[in-house]
């Protein structure tokens, strides 16, 4: 609710999200007449004229650079044209959202989790935001699922890797929704790749980020590569601090083991440094390297990542993206209007915002009205929708969490065109990598794959 004094007079007005609007009564007016009607009454002729959206990505830090803005980029890039109605098919219908205007305003990530759920309040209270839109780190991401279901506001997560946010932490989601899929599916989908390109391999050394997101992709991966090929040995597993920077003693010790496969979902920095001084000490020399996240240093490391190295983009984002008319326009539109070329983290948000706007414009066309929240929630529980990434459908966590097909490919330098590629690309349905309805990750990993549709 938006409380508001007039001369004197307490005002009520309750925006979309709260699912009815009361002007020009005195508050105790208002709560006597809904006490005597049992049910609020819609303005007539006074519908709001935007939807006010909150984004929240990482504007300063180590995760600012390789995620955070590039998240922010593809939100504004896609609102803009949005607002403008210079959006490709399916998304040139109305402007805006149902024809509203988008107003938005993007708040840094950077702090931790209590930091997070002190700003999400305010984003509620004050900035009375009608949609929240954000989230990189799996941290924030797990303290904030509970506050998003008491303060009842729609609330998507674009990225968010852990797993356990449905299905250990907000176990009956309501207002909270993750729009990309989260990383059993990279997992899964690298550890196959891995096999399929080193059927022979005997020993993996792994070094990953010692908090949420570096101990859960390692848990996952350990187990895709241990159902799969159950002789794998793992000589060197290292969870250095996160931004440690310097990896001297864990290199030491991979070139100690002389690994088949080195394993890593490091990101942003730690990857920049973790390339760096690897190739110095000759760690990836006839040796495969796998980076489970690694599509965002393609191009910051187009000269130094070896050629062969196994990554993928979290999804079928940046160069494993379909060539359809959405992708087409995000990829050009982004590198006009920045410079660079788009990675994952700008098609994540951008897939969110266009489940917004289809949800939306759902539950407003069937209800002939602005419609509630609940309405709105309604209408994108169990959805599908198109994006520059494919499609995205919500089919876990009671259709709260987002399915997609998955991409892993091989990184190449071409020095000719002095520009890196990706080859190889090997495409997994979105039920192979995926786990059912009401099925752990982990323990649908360790099952087999049960119930898996591959190709």
């Amino acid at each position: 609710m938006i409380g508001k004094t007039i001369g004197g007079k307490a005002i009520a007005k309750f925006n979309f999200g709260r699912g009815f609007c009361l002007k020009g009564l005195a508050l105790t007016q208002a709560l006597l007449a809904l006490l005597l009607l049992g049910r609020a009454a819609y303005c007539q002729g006074d519908q709001p004229k935007s939807i006010k959206i909150s984004f929240v990505t990482f504007l300063s830090g180590p995760a600012a650079g390789p995620f955070g803005v590039p998240a922010r980029n593809g939100a504004e890039l896609v609102v803009k044209a949005l607002n403008e109605g210079t959006m490709p098919a399916p998304y040139n219908g109305s402007k805006g959202i149902g024809g509203r205007q988008i107003e938005w305003k993007f708040f840094d990530e950077a702090g931790g989790p209590q930091q997070q759920v002190a700003q999400y309040r305010q984003l509620v209270e004050r900035e009375h935001s009608d949609v929240i839109i954000g989230y990189i780190s799996s941290g924030d991401c797990k303290a904030l699922a509970p506050v998003a279901e008491e303060l009842k506001t729609l609330t998507i997560y674009f990225d968010c890797g852990t797993p356990v946010i449905f299905e250990d932490v907000d176990l009956n989601p309501h207002y909270v929704f993750r729009t990309g899929p989260h990383i059993a599916m990279d997992e899964v989908a690298v550890g196959r790749y891995t096999l399929a390109v080193a059927p022979n391999l005997k020993t993996i050394a792994a070094i990953n980020q010692n908090y949420d997101y570096g101990q859960e992709a390692w848990k996952l991966f350990s187990a895709v590569m241990e159902t799969l090929k159950p002789e794998v040995k793992f000589p060197v597993v290292q969870f250095p601090k996160l931004f440690a920077g310097q990896y001297g003693a864990d290199i030491s010790a991979m070139l100690t083991a002389q690994p088949d496969v080195v394993f890593s979902s490091f990101w942003g920095g730690d990857l920049e440094a973790f390339i760096l001084q690897g190739n110095a000490r000759g760690l990836f020399k006839n040796r495969l390297l796998v980076l489970s996240a690694g599509e965002p240093a393609m191009y910051r490391l187009a000269t130094q990542i070896p050629d062969g190295t196994i990554m993928c983009a979290r999804g079928p984002h940046g160069v494993f993206a379909p060539s359809n008319e959405l992708n087409r326009w995000f990829r050009k539109a982004y590198h006009d209007t920045y410079g660079i070329w788009p990675v994952y983290a700008s098609y994540k948000i951008a897939m969110a915002i266009l489940g917004v706007k289809t949800a939306y414009e759902k539950a407003a066309s069937a209800a002939g009205r602005t419609p509630t929240t609940d309405e709105i929630i309604n209408a994108l529980a169990f959805s599908k929708w198109e994006t520059p990434s494919g499609e995205v459908e919500l089919a876990l966590a009671n259709g709260h969490q987002a399915i997609q097909a998955n991409a892993v490919g091989r990184f190449k330098y071409d020095p000719q065109k002095k520009e890196p590629e990706i080859v190889d690309i090997k495409y997994y349905p979105a039920r192979c990598v995926n786990p059912p309805p009401g099925v752990k990750s982990i323990d649908w990993i360790k099952s087999g794959f049960k119930g898996a549709q591959c190709d």
